[in-house]
């Protein structure tokens, strides 16, 4: 079982599965929402997430026309993205995740815009746009 939460707690879940997909996307959108160089995420089924908290403090924002990002409105953390073209997926925040959690290998996507300031140190698949 994987757990998460938000910063200050009031949003709390677990996914009963394992983390399926694990990505680092460097285009500008996932830059700014995350204020860094690149945000990772962990994808899981749908099927196996669920809240454990009262989720009242969760806002979402559609940051495209198939892209809705889910986040705590009282501390600001990133919860996870629901992609329309991925339905039985969601995308976790890996900074959102308790522990050390067993993940796929990991790869790039977006590098064609990665921040000019960022230089890679690993040998992960990195792709310009989606593989």
């Amino acid at each position: 079982m994987i757990t998460g939460r938000c910063e200050c707690g009031s949003i709390q879940y677990q996914v009963d599965g394992e983390i399926n997909d694990y990505s680092h996307c460097h285009c500008s959108q996932c830059r700014r929402i995350h204020g860094a160089a690149f945000a990772s995420f962990g994808g899981v089924f749908r099927s196996e997430f669920s809240y454990v908290s009262d989720s009242k403090d969760l806002a979402t924002y559609a940051s495209s026309s198939n892209h809705e990002r889910l986040f705590c409105k009282n501390c600001g953390s990133n919860i996870l993205v629901s992609l329309e073209e991925e339905p039985e997926s969601y995308f976790l925040s890996m900074g959102s995740i308790d522990g050390n959690p067993a993940c796929p290998p990991e790869y790039h996507i977006f590098v064609g815009s990665k921040a000019p300031w960022f230089s890679f140190n690993n040998a992960a698949p990195q792709y310009d746009t989606l593989p």
